[in-house]
């Protein structure tokens, strides 16, 4: 894909906020700043170019950008301040009924980076024993102002607290990909609530008291994060956020990573090729330094694969935030209509995982039937 020149300048800023480096710009000229912040918001990254102007040398940005980036910036950070509070008051309340939780994504993630707090905020994503799953619906339902349909095959509830903050319970954290990779996600898993294989990160309460909150171990969140990157690749459209969010988590943990088991891990999986074709993508777009990525490889073919890569988040933008999915009042044309989508983007990336793109797609319709079971019976219910 040949960027243009907004999209040059976007990428220029993402690297320099990713990782704050001095940036460069005097060789753009009639910089179109509304563009370069409409490709931020479509991809969840304002914080990050916010960062990266920062580093501009050279080249004067004009007050009236600064002030749209910095205003933009200073909402996404008082968010993820309310958020944080809400975080605490939420393991603390599932401590004191007896239920514990690990934190993924997100607000974990987010402490993997150089400005936490600029980091575009999500929901609230827990992972739980089976056990922990039944018992933290009884605490958080009798709470929630809204409740999303229950994945029971997937051990998945979404709901709404109050001041809209959105938790998941994940009891599985499957990708719906193939039973290869689901099966290494069990064992990820397993190795945090059977050997107790995390790390923690300290949040602060409303009262000021700090309140431990547990995450995966480097080694498992790893395998946590990347699967979750491919699910939206293949399923539902993947965005430059996180990618980052995976680039920054392996540059923080790099010398706590076990890349044997990694390896091992992967090729169980099935998922060397995709790690290879997204480790030149993080390289050759987001300028992760190579010595923090394991397995990357310089061969010029997974550089052609990073290209469709990038065309296909590009296109899609952040949990395809650009996919417009023309709008059905009758219910079954409108999901035929996603399935073709869907069906399209599969029969897409087979140009670049073949073998692997037929496999997730017939485990993924598969996989559909028992979540189409789910919303049947909540319907019923």
């Amino acid at each position: 894909m040949q960027l243009d020149k907004d999209q040059q300048v976007f990428f220029e800023l993402l690297r320099a906020g990713l990782w704050e480096k001095e940036l460069r710009l005097s060789k753009f000229e009639d910089i179109d700043y509304s563009a370069i912040m409409r490709l931020a918001e479509e991809q969840s990254v304002v914080g990050l170019v916010t960062a990266g102007l920062e580093h501009v040398s050279e080249v004067k940005v004009p007050q009236e950008v600064l002030l749209q980036f910095i205003g933009s910036t200073l909402q996404i950070e008082q968010q993820n301040k309310n958020l944080n509070v809400f975080l605490a008051w939420l393991i603390e309340k599932l401590r004191k009924a007896d239920v514990y939780a690990v934190l993924v994504k997100g607000q974990g993630v987010a402490q993997c980076y150089e400005k936490p707090l600029w980091r575009s905020s999500g929901d609230i994503d827990l992972l739980l024993s089976v056990d922990n799953y039944e018992k933290a619906k009884l605490v958080l339902l009798p709470l929630a102002i809204e409740t999303e349909t229950e994945f029971k095959s997937l051990k998945h509830l979404g709901m709404t607290m109050e001041g809209g903050f959105v938790v998941e319970l994940h009891g599985m954290f499957h990708s719906r990909l193939s039973k290869r990779v689901d099966k290494v996600i069990d064992d990820a898993q397993n190795d945090v609530f059977f050997a107790g294989n995390v790390r923690s990160e300290e949040f602060k309460s409303s009262s000021g008291a700090t309140v431990q909150v547990f995450l995966p171990s480097p080694d498992n969140d790893v395998i946590f994060i990347f699967t979750h990157i491919l699910k939206h690749f293949y399923i539902e459209g993947v965005g430059l956020r996180q990618i980052c969010d995976w680039c920054r988590s392996l540059w923080i943990c790099r010398n706590q990573i076990d890349n044997a088991l990694l390896q091992k891990r992967l090729s169980k999986a099935g998922l060397m090729t995709e790690w290879k074709a997204f480790a030149a993508f993080a390289v050759d777009c987001l300028g992760m330094p190579v010595e923090a990525i394991p397995f990357y490889s310089p061969d010029k073919k997974w550089s052609r694969k990073a290209k469709r890569i990038l065309l296909f988040v590009m296109e899609t933008g952040n949990f395809g935030h650009n996919r417009q999915i023309p709008q059905s009042d009758n219910c079954i044309i409108g999901k035929m209509r996603a399935v073709w989508f869907k069906m399209h983007d599969f029969a897409r990336h087979a140009r670049l995982f073949p073998l692997d793109s037929v496999c997730f797609f017939f485990h993924y319709a598969m996989n559909g039937v028992s979540t189409a079971q789910d919303r049947l019976n909540d319907k019923k219910a």
